[in-house]
């Protein structure tokens, strides 16, 4: 993984963009450190461009749900009781899920192989989302239900195995997207930064997505292109790393997002072995307004592989031989 990502880093170098002008957007700032504790002295380490070193694989795995459960309504942060009872109902679930998982049917992977986080936030945050203040997910926009009502409808009509194309982007192993590929999982919680002077590569372990980042301030390309995880633009604001997102896919579909996403993430280290990171999310066509995701990553020592997404995989092929088979029972 780390060979092929330094080739793709270096390829990306050589490369060049069509430009045309893009979109900023902001994120506020919640800090990962628990409240009260006060920062020790640290300098952050540099390369040899004098950017901030973010380099390094980084584990981000917590037990902490993005949404705030119902529980913990109006509590912005969690007591040493809520957090000892929250990570004990969590170690006590045999399928490994969090304790706020409501599925009961047995994991397609033995329970061995899932890596889902056992630890709540050290800031003690009751969600990962940090803004709104409830920790919820914004309402949609009255354009945002029907798109969703229509998509069921659709759904519904011609069956869910039609095509490969009626089954998800992570299905069919093309995409988790961003910022999903970003958020805590069952496993696969790795992110691996490289670093240039005028490049930056994020390699998300699930599935396997490469984004380059350029920092010289080229503008997004025309919004005729359009891509599955978006046009990145980088800058430094002082330590942080800000890299802006646009020109989304129609099909590349964010918790019912379309085009008109718009990803704001922030990248910043707050110690030898934690990097803050955070992103701010837009669509009007789908929110009533932007909301905001923030937690630790944690410096990993080992190495992470390439997710083998099809390797040995036939559960797409079986989902569209039972639809044929169902189709042929109904003639």
């Amino acid at each position: 993984m780390t060979h092929r990502a330094v080739r793709l880093l270096a390829a990306a170098a050589a490369a060049v963009c069509l430009q045309a002008a893009g979109a900023r957007a902001g994120a506020q700032s919640h800090s990962v450190l628990t409240p009260g504790a006060a920062p020790k002295s640290w300098a952050v380490p540099r390369t040899a461009d004098g950017q901030p070193d973010l380099q390094g694989i980084w584990d981000y795995r917590t037990l902490t749900p993005l949404e705030r459960p119902p529980q913990f309504a109006g509590k912005e942060f969690l007591t040493d009781e809520e957090i000892a009872d929250y990570e004990r109902r969590a170690a006590a679930r045999p399928d490994g899920r969090p304790p706020d998982d409501a599925r009961s049917d047995p994991s397609v992977h033995p329970v061995e192989w899932l890596d889902y986080g056992k630890k709540v936030v050290g800031n003690r945050r009751s969600s990962l989302i940090v803004d709104p203040p409830d920790g919820r997910i914004p309402a949609k926009t009255a354009e945002g239900r029907d798109r969703d009502a229509a998509l069921r409808a659709a759904a519904r009509s011609r069956g869910p195995a039609d095509n490969p194309e009626d089954r998800s982007t992570w299905e069919r192993c093309i995409t988790r997207g961003v910022p999903d590929g970003m958020l805590p999982g069952a496993y696969n919680n790795n992110l691996q930064i490289l670093q240039t002077r005028d490049y930056v590569l994020l390699i998300s372990e699930m599935i396997h997505d490469a984004r380059v980042v350029p920092l010289d301030g080229r503008p997004h390309p025309p919004a005729s292109i359009r891509s599955w995880t978006g046009d990145p633009r980088g800058r430094w604001e002082g330590d942080t790393l800000v890299v802006d997102s646009t020109n989304f896919s129609d099909k590349a579909n964010f918790r019912g997002s379309r085009a008109g996403l718009h990803l704001v993430e922030r990248f910043r280290r707050v110690d030898g072995q934690t990097l803050e990171y955070s992103f701010t999310v837009a669509d009007p066509s789908t929110w009533t307004r932007p909301w905001t995701v923030q937690f630790p990553m944690a410096k990993s020592s080992g190495e992470i592989y390439e997710y083998a997404c099809h390797e040995g995989n036939y559960g797409l092929q079986n989902i569209l031989k039972a639809g044929r088979a169902t189709d042929r029972k109904s003639q």
